[in-house]
């Protein structure tokens, strides 16, 4: 059985979510503004956090990036009546999994669930199997198990998303990978006409490790395709 937190402040909503939440085999947990929903969050272990952007006492984009902040990896699907391209970028960026927009059919809803549900355990699965839990290039250390990232012994604060972006392109030192490519890897779907996502996530990984910003060490560009992990970092 799958546990979800809901987070939403409508009562008619988490009604409908939960009677088909509960045909998917999935434990409820309800929260109806975000300070309790962060507090069940920070508590609890979630296969899946369902958030509303608009919420009394805590705005949905403050619980995610609190839920980040506290290394929290749990899928979160935010769901918001506003459908403007900021709002979309800005949960994402904050590290969100998926968006939904309200009114949104509740056939595309267990679509989305599912798919959550069903990445999740590719993940796990990829993980149980990986032949090493450790990356070293240089100074950079990745440590896989711990998602634990440090630069001459120094460790780096990564949002999720920054540790699987880092993690994908190190693994695979050489190969180029375009933006639409990354977006279904690391977050899990076709997001058409959300590129930029992908490069604010490459700007701020890079502020993060990157000796120098002008002569890039360990994240190349590779024009006019997207990005690769330095090869010849030793």
């Amino acid at each position: 059985m799958k546990r979800v937190l809901v987070v939403e402040d409508d009562p008619n909503i988490v009604d409908l979510l939960e009677i088909h939440l509960k045909d998917l085999n999935c434990d409820l947990t309800k929260a109806y503004d975000g300070q309790s929903g962060l507090e069940h969050a920070l508590k609890n272990n979630y296969d899946l956090i369902i958030l509303d952007l608009m919420l009394p006492k805590m705005d949905g984009v403050e619980v995610c990036r609190q839920i980040r902040m506290n290394r929290l990896t749990t899928p979160i699907m935010m769901l918001t009546a506003k459908s403007e391209e900021i709002d979309k970028v800005l949960g994402l960026e904050t590290g969100a999994d998926d968006y939904l927009t309200k009114p949104f059919s509740v056939r595309e809803f267990i679509a989305r669930v599912k798919a959550i549900f069903r990445r999740s355990k590719i993940s796990s699965e990829i993980q149980a199997t990986q032949q090493t839990g450790l990356y070293e290039y240089g100074d950079l250390r990745i440590d896989i198990e711990k998602r634990k990232v440090t630069i001459e012994e120094k460790r780096i604060e990564l949002s999720p998303k920054e540790f699987e972006l880092l993690t994908l392109l190190a693994a695979h030192p050489g190969k180029s990978y375009n933006r639409e490519r990354i977006l279904n890897l690391i977050w899990g779907y076709e997001f058409e006409g959300y590129e930029h996502t992908v490069n604010s996530h490459i700007n701020r990984l890079r502020r993060k490790i990157e000796p120098d910003l002008s002569d890039p060490k360990y994240i190349l560009t590779t024009w006019g395709v997207g990005y690769r992990f330095n090869e010849e970092v030793v």
